[in-house]
């Protein structure tokens, strides 16, 4: 008989491999060597408090036979646990009621609510405006090298959603019991298995496409029927009870439930819903730039080394919070070893995001900048004022650029406090040096002046000759809440389930997978007999 612990705050120096931690955690609990009997890693972690002198920092989880769990729980260590094995996660098994359910969206969100409601045995129909991730790669390829871009078929729109380009981050400011389920579920379909133990687990771009592509097999091995170049256009509805949906202005499918985790960007799919009486509500998000510094700065700030075999690209997270007009301005979705993109899905504007791929080698880091927008910043005659909020400046960026789809840009420098510099970007398909000013709300840029001395405060170098801003970043979440009730059905129409971050209910990757989940976990239950 054997018995798991956990030793919390295992250290390593930089020049030590993870091959000593055994010893560590046997010198640490007074253990001779092999009464280990196997251990791994369970999260693992950076501490750079005494730059340059960083630290790897570890939580190992081991087994020991009895006699030696008798003598560990007697020690008064605030670091050691036994281990508890958890009670599994209920897991959703077939019921005999026939249950149709057509999914929406093939983001995280739609995709993890497909693969749930499989499992009971529901018979799910998804559908996708854009194309598989294969062909989608190659018509951001197309657009990103100046050969128009597709409407259907972009940074924005197709399998993944929004996330397939982007750096993959897998964290979330959820503590939720779902979470190592989805984290086991991405590595079942080929994900890197450290995600299971990383303080900050990311999957990178380049690896998400092919874990995509095992996940929509998956899907198929299934019976799952799965439409691609489909496209939401119309709902049926019976006494305010969504019975089907219209796609392709002709096409109907029939359902007992539609999942509708649109994405951010769907911005027609809101028009649709708002014109079809669907309660909607505006939200906060935000607007603002990306930042870029080169990686080697980021590096030199965060850690004191401008590189080192052992530690990944530097990251860091910066909030400020303006007491003049109660606005926050943060950093959003940094990208460590990575670059900035076109994430257009409209014709006549101009939005950029950041992506990463899982080696975070490239030159240059950059994160949004970005300042609190709030209902009342913009005319509310009804919920689709946030979208054209977005859009306005959207098109401003477009016409700065010179009306391409280039993104406008300026020294950070030249930005803040008038001085001249030089343009150093890593943009996909490219920037125009523009004044930055002609492209954001006056509140935006008033707030990003005051905010960045208070970042250089807190990472000094942060305000760089070297670093570049580029504009406009506005999708950093959807504009507008679909309203849903307790059990993630829409409060104005019966059978209709928003799920997501396009719905209103989640903020990247991971809390969007586990929305999908918790949405698709109702409609089971309401279908048991």
């Amino acid at each position: 008989m054997t018995s798991t612990f956990c030793l919390r705050e295992v250290r390593l120096r930089l020049e030590e491999q993870e091959s000593v931690l055994p010893d560590k955690v046997t010198a640490q609990l007074g253990l001779k060597a092999g009464q280990l009997l196997c251990w791994n890693i369970v999260r693992k972690g950076i501490d750079a408090r005494r730059k340059p002198a960083i630290l790897r920092v570890y939580t190992v989880e081991f087994d020991v036979d009895e006699q030696t769990a008798r003598s560990l729980r007697q020690q008064d260590n605030p670091r050691l646990t036994e281990v508890i094995p958890a009670a599994p996660l209920p897991r959703a098994i077939s019921r005999s009621r026939e249950c149709r359910a057509l999914v929406v969206g093939m983001g995280p969100a739609g995709l993890f609510a497909a693969l749930r409601l499989s499992d009971a045995g529901v018979h799910v129909t998804l559908i996708e405006r854009g194309k598989p991730v294969e062909e989608r790669l190659q018509d951001v390829r197309r657009f990103w090298a100046g050969d128009g871009l597709s409407a259907q078929s972009n940074v924005q729109f197709g399998e993944g959603g929004a996330g397939t380009f982007s750096d993959g981050k897998l964290t979330s400011r959820q503590n939720h019991p779902a979470t190592r389920q989805v984290l086991e579920t991405l590595v079942r379909f080929g994900a890197p298995a450290e995600i299971l133990y990383q303080a900050k687990p990311h999957i990178g771009s380049d690896r998400l496409r092919s874990v995509l592509i095992r996940f929509r097999q998956e899907l198929q091995r299934r019976g799952c029927d799965l439409r691609f170049s489909t496209r939401l256009t119309g709902l049926v509805c019976r006494d305010r009870q969504v019975v089907a949906a219209v796609v392709d202005k002709s096409g109907e499918i029939s359902c007992d439930a539609l999942v509708l985790a649109p994405g951010h960007s769907a911005r027609d799919t809101y028009r649709l819903l708002l014109d079809s009486g669907i309660l909607l509500q505006t939200k906060p998000f935000a607007v603002g730039l990306r930042v870029e510094h080169p990686a080697t700065l980021i590096n030199r700030i965060q850690y004191g080394l401008e590189s080192h075999s052992q530690l990944p690209a530097a990251d860091y997270a910066l909030t400020w919070n303006d007491k003049e007009t109660g606005r926050g301005v943060y950093s959003f979705c940094m990208c460590p070893g990575g670059v900035v993109v076109n994430a257009s899905s409209e014709e006549g504007g101009v939005v950029v995001n950041g992506m990463s791929d899982f080696g975070r080698a490239g030159e240059y880091s950059n994160s949004a900048l970005v300042v609190s927008v709030r209902p009342d910043d913009f005319d509310q005659k009804d919920a689709l004022a946030g979208v054209r909020f977005q859009q306005q400046w959207e098109r401003s960026a477009f016409v700065a650029a010179g009306g391409r789809h280039l993104a406008p840009a300026q020294p950070l420098c030249e930005f803040l406090a008038g001085r001249a510099g030089q343009l150093r970007s890593s943009c996909r398909p490219g920037v125009v040096h523009t004044d930055l000013d002609l492209v954001l709300p006056d509140f935006v840029r008033q707030g990003l002046r005051r905010a960045l001395p208070q970042f250089d405060r807190k990472m000094r170098g942060f305000v760089s000759e070297q670093a570049t801003l580029v504009g406009i970043e506005t999708r950093t979440s959807a504009p507008l809440r679909i309203l849903r009730d307790e059990r993630c059905q829409s409060i104005s129409h019966a059978g209709l389930f928003p799920a997501g971050e396009g719905a209103g209910y989640a903020g990247g990757i991971m809390s969007a997978a586990i929305d999908g989940l918790r949405v698709a976990d109702n409609i089971i239950e309401q279908n048991m007999d």
